[in-house]
């Protein structure tokens, strides 16, 4: 389909009845006119023999549609940390109908939106575009659009109503940030499930071509207590047969409703009968932390952030001092890999490590993104060495935990310059239980300077390392000088100065660390009470005490430290 030039034709309006021609002047008949008529409808003929016209048994949800687009375009316009004219997201939006049919083009010209016909002999139509901050007339507009294109485009006539908000919210929101998206019913309930949690079973799984094996079950949950063992092949849930399946439909038959029952059948082994299981599903949120204990050492990874995150880690710090009691002699929380996740867990496991202090803001243009965060005055760990290790996929919430323990001079970082991602998204339910995830606000650390685009700077850099030597790692804090005016630089360069910033992150370069070098560089760090003190001085930002005092106080603190 083709869009021709915009014309000043006072015979093209919005109506249907002014877009006929007026053939007859006074009581005297046009020929030139009626001729015009008569060929164009000998044309529209033709046209119909070849191509059967749409019949429209769907009729647009006019209602439902524009209660969407008024609801999307408004939480946008006040809430997105930019302000965005509703005319600006709105012809993007508008614009997005092309992912459905390329050939769909929509132009603004002036004052007038142009839609093409589905004859391209025929002027487009158009429309008279609302004032710039018309929400409600650009909602309503975009339903028209979307009806009349109806007509012209059989691919937009077959797609549902969820694919058309897809199409119109994807547009609106790709051209703002990365992170700012559309989740229509089914994502956006994965998403909360991630979240929130979700009615299942408690299992993890691995799909292949021939089978659906047990991989993992997750203790205190139905699986567990139902006598699964990691191993079973799952043939069937209820009635379905799970083989072939993909991992995800696999996911959405386990899972339903909290109480509600599941049957599994299942093959264990070489018995010849499959075993059933009836199962009531519970609310299972995914564990994000795992602990252990090595040579006094207590090492947590965190692979994410979700609402239990921060409860787990202090379970399981408690539980470990319990047993271990002082016997621990250093803490390292591994958040390498860890892309985030919920903000308010990482904000409460830094105020689990911090006694005082501010561990986070965050500001946007709206009242609400305004918010400041302090330490409330407990350390579960009662002052021992905290190391983290960090890599080019810690983003987010990870950032933000790993920024306030480095800041207030509580924890050491190893490993490569973070991703870089911060900034804060709210999650705005929709009229039809969608999502739209928005940029709002942006993180600052305690030390006030923005980790978006940024991320951290490590005390001790990986990046491009094997097998690194600890005197070759370790040296790189051997000139106080130099490192205080590398922080200095990392924390006083600003968010519009990107070559600069561009800088700093490739003198540590990003990377994926999976390596052991990091842990091996953590253990050698807390075995050196002087090296981790000199460190930890040298990475704070307002140190009260100079480096030389900062070395000898923690040397009693260390040893010391209640149990």
């Amino acid at each position: 389909m083709v869009l021709f030039p915009a014309k000043k034709n006072p015979l093209v309006t919005n109506s249907k009845k002014s877009q006929k021609i007026d053939t007859m002047r006074g009581n005297h008949t046009n020929w030139s006119g009626l001729l015009l008529v008569l060929t164009a409808g000998v044309l529209a003929a033709c046209a119909q023999m070849q191509q059967p016209p749409v019949v429209d048994k769907s009729p647009v949800p006019y209602k439902q549609a524009t209660e969407m687009f008024l609801a999307g375009y408004t939480h946008i316009a006040e809430k997105y940390i930019e302000k965005i004219p509703a005319s600006q997201m709105a012809m993007e939006g508008i614009r997005g109908l092309g992912s459905i049919d390329p050939a769909l083009t929509v132009k603004r010209v002036d004052d007038k939106i142009f839609l093409p016909t589905s004859d391209p002999e025929e002027e487009p139509n158009y429309f008279d575009a609302p004032a710039d901050n018309d929400i409600k007339g650009w909602a309503d507009l975009t339903v028209k659009i979307w009806s009349e294109g109806r007509k012209a485009s059989p691919e937009l006539f077959n797609s549902s109503p969820e694919k058309l908000y897809e199409a119109v919210f994807d547009g609106a929101l790709s051209k703002l940030d990365i992170y700012s998206r559309y989740s229509g019913l089914k994502e956006a309930t994965r998403n909360r499930a991630r979240r929130e949690g979700f009615g299942g079973i408690g299992i993890r799984f691995k799909v292949s071509s021939k089978s659906v094996r047990i991989t993992r079950i997750i203790k205190k949950t139905p699986a567990a207590r139902s006598g699964l063992l990691v191993g079973d092949l799952i043939l069937r849930v209820g009635s379905i047969p799970v083989v072939g399946l993909s991992s995800r439909d696999v996911s959405d038959q386990l899972r339903g409703r909290i109480d509600s029952k599941v049957k599994l059948t299942i093959s264990r082994g070489s018995e010849p009968t499959p075993r059933i299981f009836l199962l009531e599903r519970h609310l299972i949120v995914a564990p994000t932390v795992k602990a252990k204990i090595n040579d006094g050492i207590v090492f947590m990874k965190i692979s994410g952030f979700n609402q239990q995150t921060s409860r787990d880690l202090a379970k399981k710090m408690q539980h470990l001092r319990n047993v271990h009691g002082h016997k621990i002699r250093g803490v390292v929380l591994d958040l390498r890999g860890n892309p985030g996740g919920l903000l308010n867990q990482a904000i409460k496991i830094a105020d689990l490590f911090l006694d005082h202090g501010k561990i986070v803001s965050t500001r946007g243009r709206h009242p609400e993104s305004i918010q400041y965060y302090e330490a409330g005055g407990r350390d579960i760990a009662r002052g021992l060495p905290l190391i983290l290790l960090m890599d080019g996929r810690s983003a987010s919430s990870s950032e933000v935990l790993a920024a306030a323990l480095q800041d207030q001079g509580r924890a050491v970082i190893i490993g490569t310059t973070s991703f870089g991602k911060g900034t804060v998204q709210t999650v705005i339910r929709m009229p039809n239980n969608g999502e739209i995830t928005l940029t709002w606000s942006r993180l600052y650390s305690p030390a006030g300077y923005v980790l978006h685009g940024l991320g951290l700077r490590p005390s001790f850099c990986t990046s491009g390392s094997g097998e690194m030597k600890n005197k070759d790692l370790f040296a790189s804090i051997a000139d106080e000088k130099l490192v205080r005016q590398a922080f200095k630089s990392w924390r006083n360069t600003g968010i519009y100065k990107q070559a600069q910033r561009s800088k700093l992150r490739a003198s540590c370069p990003a990377e994926r660390r999976k390596k052991a070098v990091e842990v091996r560089a953590a253990r050698n760090l807390l075995n050196n009470v002087e090296l981790y003190a000199r460190a930890l001085a040298l990475a704070a930002f307002d140190a009260k005490k100079p480096v030389e005092e900062a070395i000898k106080a923690p040397k009693q603190n260390i040893t010391n430290a209640p149990q």
